[in-house]
């Protein structure tokens, strides 16, 4: 019984923290595009290379499920970078007094 109860349990944890994964990546986008703007969209890419390595690495289930989550959380991060960016230009966002834009 407690062999089951445990599977029930790492479902919900691994929801529980795929949820907070996806609300911490918000803000991150929206500093990381505020400081660097869409340059800095290569450390995503590693991050997310990073993600997947360890998710195919580890052997217990909710460590790899939440690497794996931590990877392609960082690689939609690369294209809301860019989607930040148009909303800064569309002025949605303020833009940062100490960078120069593109547009």
């Amino acid at each position: 019984m407690d062999f089951i109860l445990d599977y029930h349990l790492q479902g919900l944890v691994i929801g529980v923290c795929t949820f907070l994964i996806i609300g911490l990546f918000h803000p991150v986008v929206i500093k990381a595009e505020y400081y660097w703007g869409t340059r800095c969209w290569w450390i995503f890419l590693l991050l997310g290379l990073g993600g997947i390595a360890a998710s195919l690495w580890l052997e217990n289930v909710m460590l790899s499920s939440l690497a794996g989550v931590f990877a392609f959380s960082s690689f939609w991060t690369i294209k809301e970078l860019f989607d930040q960016e148009k909303r800064v230009q569309k002025g949605w966002f303020p833009k940062n007094p100490r960078r120069t834009y593109k547009f």
